[in-house]
């Protein structure tokens, strides 16, 4: 069930798995940091400097005459020592536009910023544990912060426009409506869980049947770092549920002992990026002067929760952040209220 589940199991194993592989690919001396990040923060954010490294070293091998002829992992630390920070400027300049192993790659502002964290944390690992002399990123430019976008999120309106498309049959070919028809339920009991409990689209994934208990409303997730925590939802995302796995799901079901709750047309587990396609098929059609998101699903149910409860530590506790902060900044933020508010406003008592 939940964190000790097959799947999540697989998940974690592939995870250290590929480490691995990228660890084998760096230099040795970059693994005891990778190490630290293991020990420290999900293994998912490992993987993502680890590839963010990758891409350092191969600007080390790219512009440095020195390791021009090796690979990776043989560039010496003693390359490393000789850095400046303008070197790293030079870096952060590469990042902006740079060749990969099949296709180029563009990073805006935000991009560069996230990359360079893991350089950053990199050398000042490196320093602190006296690998180098010195911290070459001490000094380098630092990316403004771009200005704040307003968060878009859906109103009650759009909420109900995007769980009728989901629930309709309605289609522009024959081979459409078919699709639709066989997965009318399942698609509407994912909308509706999402909606309706804010859980992230990784939780959604990785749902069992077993993680549902009709008898008091509540399912398990497992959150981000691998807690797990109850949940509940209400009479009408149940009904879709009851609807998807009594009706439709086991159509899927080839395997008696599948414990996935979602699976696919090819009947296996749903995965994020199976979900996504989902959300964005019907979000298109029922929002289309909105970008929605999986995780703009979150956003609403979080804003709308705010709006009706006031208490922003529950909204956090729902959704699972730890810093009372991301929830206030990414799902309280009104921005487009406040906007209409000051519109009606009578602020020198006309009529």
């Amino acid at each position: 069930m939940a964190g000790n589940s097959e799947y999540y199991k697989a998940q974690r194993a592939q995870r250290k798995k590929e480490i691995a592989r990228l660890k084998g690919e760096l230099p040795p001396y970059v693994a005891p940091y990778l190490v630290d990040k293991e020990l420290t923060s999900q293994l998912s954010t490992v993987i993502a400097y680890a590839n963010d490294l990758l891409i350092f070293f191969r600007f080390i091998k790219d512009e440095n005459p020195q390791a021009k002829d090796l690979a990776l992992r043989d560039i010496p630390i003693s390359i490393l020592e000789n850095l400046t920070s303008e070197d790293i400027n030079e870096f952060q300049q590469y990042l902006s536009y740079y060749q990969g192993n099949d296709h180029s790659y563009n990073n805006d502002t935000k991009g560069i910023a996230r990359r360079m964290a893991a350089v950053r944390g990199f050398f000042k690992y490196c320093y602190e544990h006296e690998y180098l002399p010195k911290d070459p990123t001490v000094g380098a430019a630092k990316r403004k912060k771009q200005p704040k976008k307003d968060i878009v999120r859906m109103n009650a309106e759009e909420v109900g426009r995007l769980l009728s498309f989901t629930e309709s049959t309605h289609a522009s070919s024959n081979h459409e409506k078919k699709c639709r028809e066989k997965s009318r339920l399942r698609d509407t009991a994912i909308l509706s869980l999402m909606l309706g409990t804010g859980i992230r689209i990784s939780e959604c994934a990785g749902l069992d049947v077993s993680d549902l208990n009709f008898d008091e409303g509540s399912f398990i997730v497992v959150r981000k770092g691998g807690n797990q925590a109850k949940l509940y939802f209400n009479d009408d995302t149940a009904a879709a549920l009851l609807d998807y796995i009594n009706l439709e799901r086991p159509q899927y079901v080839e395997d008696k002992n599948e414990k996935a709750l979602f699976l696919s047309n090819q009947k296996q587990r749903m995965n994020v990026q199976s979900i996504r396609k989902v959300i964005n098929k019907f979000a298109r059609e029922a929002v289309p002067d909105k970008h929605i998101t999986p995780h703009k699903l979150r956003s609403t149910f979080g804003t709308a929760l705010y709006h009706q409860s006031g208490d922003i530590r529950l909204v956090a506790d729902v959704l699972g952040h730890v810093d009372i902060n991301t929830t206030s900044r990414n799902y309280v933020a009104t921005e487009d209220e406040h906007r209409r508010m000051a519109a009606k406003a009578n602020l020198y008592g006309t009529d």
